[in-house]
This record gives structure tokens, sequence and C-alpha cells, in this order.
């Protein structure tokens, strides 16, 4: 597969963003006839930074995939204020279907306020429901802990989660270890997990996935789908060593159990780069992969994008995607 070959043009209207916030994160669900996106704000006088001391997760909707979206509601709203100046922040929304419900894993943390306070008490949570618009239930405790020992000893953030042919869940995560210099702690990498149910209890394999032998900080932002017999997985490649770039980028990653993973034969998925109709833009980052599909066929790609600098505002872009060839 060539992923770069499937993404097709994209406008300036197939974007979301909000007054007020930074708009980053977003996955999208078809509901009966109503398309939906599942995304992550926060407010844009905080700063670029306040991502993890403020993000929260909302719902917006559209008539179609590449149409536009308006507002609907935050979710999780009553745990929004914890109370005795500790806040609960809510991140990286991706989300499956599964047995006629829908289910959202995403990042969670509570912390002090400080910046890697909260960051390295990232947990990746789950919430599930038959209506986007509806009631979401949300257990209280994390669908993927830390780990005593190992790779995710210190966080696990940025879940991606796919239905395995056998009806079990993958699940594949951004582990941090606590061996290494804090308050950054050690590699980061990715992490995989399986269960019977997306509900878990997930059962973790304790190997690194994504590996780069030269860096510490190797890839986050993993996105996994199972298509035409095989698992692959978009990954934001930091250093772009797998892409073989030299620079950052999203690596193209391919798997026949979902455990064992190496680089695709073209292993770009995409540089940080907006294909429009006459033009080509380079923009500073366009991450956090998500695939909108239906009935088994990528339609869609959605990222985060940040045009120039990390102080302007930001927003989700849908990029529209051919069939694989």
């Amino acid at each position: 597969m060539d992923f770069t070959k499937r993404m097709l043009p994209t406008s300036a209207d197939f974007t979301f963003s909000e007054a007020g916030y930074f708009v980053w994160c977003g996955a999208m669900l078809r509901h009966k006839d109503v398309y939906y996106l599942i995304y992550s704000r926060w407010p844009y006088e905080l700063g670029f930074r306040a991502w993890v001391t403020h993000s929260e997760i909302c719902l917006a909707k559209s008539d179609s995939i590449l149409g536009k979206f308006t507002f609907v509601k935050r979710l999780f709203d009553d745990e929004y204020d914890c109370g005795n100046g500790v806040r609960a922040v809510f991140h990286n929304p991706t989300v499956i279907t599964w047995r006629g419900k829908y289910y959202l894993y995403y990042m969670m943390n509570r912390g002090s306020g400080d910046w890697w306070d909260h960051r390295n008490h990232q947990r990746i949570g789950v919430a599930y429901t038959d209506d986007p618009e509806g009631e979401w239930t949300r257990p209280k405790e994390p669908v993927i802990d830390i780990s005593e020992e190992g790779i995710d000893s210190l966080m696990t953030s940025n879940p991606t989660a796919v239905e395995m042919p056998d009806g079990r869940i993958l699940m594949v995560y951004k582990a941090v270890s606590k061996y290494g210099e804090m308050p950054r702690g050690g590699k980061v990498i990715c992490g995989a997990a399986t269960a019977d149910s997306p509900l878990g209890p997930f059962t973790k394999t304790g190997k690194p996935l994504f590996e780069n032998p030269d860096e510490p900080w190797s890839v986050e932002d993993p996105y996994i789908w199972f298509e035409n017999g095989r698992y692959y997985a978009l990954v934001k490649d930091f250093h772009g060593y797998f892409t073989r770039t030299g620079m950052s980028s999203v690596a193209l990653f391919v798997s026949d159990n979902g455990l064992d993973w190496s680089a695709a034969e073209n292993p770009l998925g995409f540089a940080r780069e907006l294909h429009y109709g006459d033009r080509t833009e380079p923009v500073r980052n366009l991450e956090r992969p998500q695939l909108y599909i239906e009935n088994g066929v990528p339609k869609a790609l959605l990222c985060a994008c940040c045009e120039r600098d990390n102080s302007e505002p930001t927003y989700n872009i849908r990029i529209p995607l051919k069939a694989d060839t």
C-alpha cells in the first residue's frame, strides 16, 4: 500500500474549528444518517500547551462526511470540575463500533496544574453509548492503566483500537516508562494489548512497538485499522527514522497479527503538507491521524493541523481518500 496515493485533494471547507478554542484530535462515526465528529478542544487564551491541563472532549454533527459540522455538546460535562482544585482532563478521542454500540477511548488525566504532573498522570479511559447524542456510560477506572514495571510504567495515552477478525479488540497506545530522568521519564514508544470486549480487561504484551534505536522519543499518535486481511498503522515519526525523510512525518506500518509490526514497503504515510486542487501548502503540524471507515473502506483521513505557529488557532481537517489500488 502507498498511502500517499490514496489521499485526494482537500479543501478549507473540510475543516472544523471553533472561535475561542484550539481544536485538535478528531474521530468520526456515523449513526443512522448523521455523521458525528468527536474532538478535543481547550481555551485559546490559555495557550497551545494547555492541552495537557485543560482539554475537553466535545461532539459535533453533520449530514455528510465532508460537510459543515456544528457543535452539539461537551461530553463528560458532570466530571469537568473535580473540586479541591483538581480538574479532569480529556483528550485523544478515538472511536470504534462493536455489536451495536460505540466505544470511545481517550486520554484522561488529573493534576495539580503543573504541566508535567498532568502529563505523567495520563491514563486511557473508555466510554460507550448506543446514541452519540444520548448518555455516555464512563467507567471511573482506566481501561489501560500504567504497569508497575516495563514500557508503560509512567503513563499511557494516545489510544487506538480495532476489532480483530475473531471479534476480540486490539489496542495500540503510547507508552512511557519511569526509567529515565524525571519528569520526562523514559522512552516514548507504543505498546499493544488485547481483550475479549472493548471494556476489557486488556492483556498487555509488554513489548515495545515502533522503536527508534537512535532516539528516545520514537513515535506517538498511532492509528490502526484492518483492511484486506492485514493490519495497518499510521504513526507520528518524530525524527523521520521510519519514513526515511529525516524529519517529523507520519509513517505507515503493516502487520499480519496486530502485534508484530514493520515499516511498510512505502513507509511514508504522509508529510506535513496539505494538497489542495491547485497547490500544496507546508504546515507546522499535521498529526493525530484518524480514519473514517465505512463498510470496511477508509473514506477520509482526519488530522489535527496547525498551519504556521502554535500561537495561532488550530483545526481538524478531513482529507478524502480513494480505495486502495
